[in-house]
């Protein structure tokens, strides 16, 4: 991932009085999945249409394989792009085959060639078998293969994806995904996948950019983004965040709950600061202490966890993820220890 493929630059883009995208700067590499993950409304589809070419900007420059596609004086229509699109609603013609839906788009020079290459992106998606087969015959799951199939076999230089698992159940979702990802990779084209759903976008992507009010706020791996978010927002976008008092003296965190090691993603805390420090579920370990300050205040399951929700001595209340089998009660006091050795993140 050493080429960029994609690379939008100070992107401008209003809706009357609405700002959908406000100085947006992305790079997507090549053989690179990047997820845009963000609240609706927060101009991730508006900036995926844009690259698109379905939306002229207002300032900025959208760049593809080094050729300015779009700026304030430029704009190369859509057709001209070489950007597959898959849509939310797969946009499959009802009265064609399988196999004439995905060599719909496809310059193969012969009918040999052209069948090739459809069998070829059909077993990419596993789909195998289906070529005969009509739309209306099909699950959603195996219409959105069909989708990305198309959009493959038309040999693009990258592809968007917008939400294109939301109208999938769970279970269907998680299988799509691993098949999509796999066919991606497959192929090694560049991709871009919009999504409002953190398991979506930390399951499929290489990198995550973290989208509000039409700004990124940070891009990084998923690893790196849950570990060490760089803002309030980007800590809750990528999973549920507590948020513990602290204040920082010498080089600990000083909190109602012990003396921690922390790190800041701006470097602007010095000692004396009031604080809050980042808690993720697991952080600590709830043990029963009939003599600790700390109450267990109600019980979530959720089949492979039992989430607890604690309040602290001083009223605070955070959530911890215990195992399945955890049977505290409502009401028990308990202690908590810290199950991390990594510093905590202060804000």
């Amino acid at each position: 991932m050493n080429n960029i493929v994609l690379l939008c630059d100070k992107l401008i883009k209003s809706f009357g009085e609405t700002v959908a995208l406000n100085q947006t700067k992305i790079e997507l590499f090549n053989g690179e999945i990047l997820a845009i993950l963000g609240p609706s409304g927060c101009g991730k589809s508006t900036l995926l249409r844009a690259i698109a070419g379905f939306e002229n900007i207002d300032s900025g420059d959208i760049t593809i394989n080094g050729k300015t596609v779009s700026s304030r004086d430029k704009f190369t229509p859509a057709e001209k792009r070489r950007v597959g699109m898959v849509f939310q609603d797969y946009a499959l013609f009802p009265h064609l085959t399988v196999e004439d839906n995905v060599g719909f788009g496809t310059k193969s020079s012969s009918k040999s060639d052209k069948a090739a290459l459809v069998k070829q992106m059909l077993k990419l998606v596993d789909l195998d078998g289906m070529e005969a087969r009509y739309p209306h015959e099909l699950s959603g799951g195996q219409q959105q293969r069909v989708a990305v199939a198309r959009t493959l076999a038309a040999n693009p230089v990258t592809i968007l994806l917008d939400e294109p698992f939301s109208n999938l159940d769970a279970t269907m979702r998680t299988e799509i995904r691993n098949t999509v990802r796999h066919a991606l990779q497959g192929r090694g084209v560049a991709t871009i996948i919009v999504t409002h759903d953190r398991e979506e976008a930390f399951t499929i992507a290489d990198r995550v950019a973290v989208m509000n009010s039409g700004q990124i706020e940070q891009v990084d791996t998923p690893e790196n983004m849950y570990r060490s978010p760089v803002s309030k927002f980007v800590a809750n976008m990528t999973g549920t965040a507590n948020f513990m008092p602290a204040t920082i003296t010498s080089n600990r965190a000083v909190t109602e709950l012990g003396k921690f090691q922390w790190i800041s993603p701006t470097n602007g805390i010095v000692e004396g600061d009031e604080v809050e420090l980042l808690v993720r579920p697991d952080d600590f370990l709830v043990l029963p202490n009939p003599n600790a300050s700390v109450t267990v205040t109600s019980r979530e399951y959720r089949g492979d966890a039992m989430v607890l929700s604690v309040e602290l001595g001083s009223g605070n209340t955070i959530q911890c993820r215990q195992g399945p089998y955890s049977d505290l009660p409502v009401g028990t006091s308990v202690d908590l220890v810290p199950s991390r050795s990594a510093p905590f993140v202060a804000f």
